[in-house]
């Protein structure tokens, strides 16, 4: 039975990961199931057992991501630091930048296209969550630790700064030649974050 289960769970972690390879390549609608069946190694029939369409498995694919996008911001608490915390979320997105960039730009295909398929998980568990945070960043505002910033500008800008380098990967190699990938550029890019958003955040005296 538990050979069963591990197997179940490979081969729909193979399908999974195929999907992703293609829709982030070619979007939902110039993907095929053929197309991704072929990648996972499995036969259309035995791609369906896992997934009924290719829409379901678009949107497991989609929040899959968004669960790991979003665990960072979970971690956020009132009694952390917001110099420690913020500086801890830039360098886990930007590895998550790094790391697992055709994740990145899907998400961001799903979102200029008007999130169809996606739009009630950003409408209410990404909502929830995204004002859970903004109460931590007032209360680090009312307890003088941060300065008085709008909190939802503060959580786009974080996600706009370290997204860029994965939805955007071609035209930063054009410009500067390297990517997240080369470890000197990686750590140049988070120290130049750090100091952008960090000294923008630190209360003024």
């Amino acid at each position: 039975m538990k050979r069963r289960m591990r197997n179940t769970e490979m081969k729909r972690g193979a399908i999974l990961e195929a999907a992703l390879a293609a829709f982030s390549q070619y979007g939902l609608h110039g993907t095929s199931i053929d197309q991704i069946a072929s990648l996972a190694d499995v036969s259309k029939t035995n791609l369906f057992y896992y997934f009924s369409s290719k829409e379901e498995l678009y949107v497991s694919v989609l929040r899959n991501l968004l669960d790991l996008w979003l665990k960072p911001l979970r971690a956020f608490t009132e009694e952390q630091d917001p110099v420690v915390a913020i500086r801890d979320y830039l360098r886990v997105k930007l590895e998550f930048s790094r790391d697992h960039p055709a994740e990145s730009r899907l998400f961001c295909m799903e979102v200029m296209q008007g999130a169809p398929l996606m739009l009630t998980e950003l409408q209410q568990p990404l909502h929830d969550l995204v004002e859970n945070k903004i109460a931590v960043i007032r209360s680090w505002i009312d307890q003088g630790k941060i300065a008085p910033i709008e909190p939802y500008h503060l959580i786009f800008t974080l996600w706009a700064t370290t997204q860029h380098y994965a939805d955007f990967r071609v035209q930063v190699e054009a410009v500067a030649g390297k990517t997240l990938e080369d470890p000197a550029f990686f750590q140049e890019t988070l120290n130049s974050l750090e100091t952008l958003i960090l000294d923008g955040i630190r209360p003024r005296t």
